[in-house]
C-alpha cells in the first residue's frame, strides 16, 4: 500500500482540556495504528495492495470475502478523517456560518442537530457532516461504515466509539461531543472538503 502511517499535526497535549494526551496517545498509536497494520498486511501481495484507501472500501465494502479488509481499510479512513478534523482555536468563516445557517436554520440548530445524533447512534460508531449533493446533512454510521459508501462526500467526522472519549468523559458522550464542537473542530480543513 502507497499510504503511511498518517502523523496528526498537532502535539499530544495541543487539544487539553478537551482530550488528554492520555486519550490521544491510546486513540491514535494504539486503536489507529492496530488497524492501520491489520489493513497493510491484509491487503499485501494482493490486487488491492496498490490501490487507493478510498478504491479499497469500494471494492472491499460489497465483498463478503473481503470483510476484514473494508473493516480495516474504512476504520483507517475514518480516524485519518477525525484527527484531521480537530484543532484548537479555530473559528468558522462567515461563508460557512451562512451555509449552515441555510442548510439547518441557524448554527445552535446544527450544534444541536449533530450532538443529538451523537447520542442516538446506539453502540459504536461515528457522526458526519456530509455533503449530499449540494445539500448539507448529518449523519451517522456504525461500526466501521461511512459516507464513502452511501456516494455522500464527508466534510467532518467525530468518532462515538467509547474508546475516543471514555478516558476523559467516561460515559458522558454529549459531554465530549459538545467539547469537541465547540472548541475543537477544525472549521477551516471542513471548509475545504466542501471543494
Amino acid at each position: 500500500m502507497s499510504l503511511n502511517f498518517f502523523k496528526i499535526p498537532y502535539k499530544k497535549n495541543d487539544l487539553e482540556p478537551f482530550l488528554s494526551s492520555e486519550t490521544l496517545t491510546f486513540h491514535h498509536e494504539k486503536h489507529h495504528k492496530t488497524y492501520f497494520d491489520n489493513l497493510q498486511n491484509l491487503i499485501k501481495g494482493s490486487e488491492l495492495e496498490n490501490k487507493s484507501l478510498e478504491e479499497i472500501i469500494i471494492i472491499s465494502s460489497s465483498d463478503e470475502k473481503l470483510k476484514s479488509v473494508y473493516n480495516n481499510a474504512a476504520q483507517v479512513f475514518n480516524h485519518d478523517f477525525y484527527f484531521r478534523s480537530l484543532k484548537r482555536e479555530n473559528n468558522p468563516s462567515d461563508y460557512f456560518i451562512n451555509l449552515i445557517n441555510k442548510n439547518f436554520g441557524s448554527w445552535n440548530n446544527f450544534l444541536e442537530e449533530f450532538k443529538k445524533k451523537s447520542l442516538s447512534q446506539f453502540g459504536s460508531g461515528w457522526v458526519w457532516l456530509v455533503l449530499n449533493n449540494d445539500k448539507l446533512e448529518i449523519i451517522s454510521t456504525s461500526n466501521a461504515d461511512n459516507p464513502l459508501i452511501l456516494g455522500l462526500k464527508p466534510l467532518m467526522t467525530i468518532d462515538v466509539w467509547e474508546h475516543a472519549y471514555y478516558i476523559d468523559y467516561r460515559n458522558l458522550r454529549g459531554d465530549y461531543v459538545s467539547g469537541l464542537l465547540n472548541n475543537l473542530i477544525d472549521w477551516s480543513f471542513v471548509e475545504q472538503n466542501l471543494s
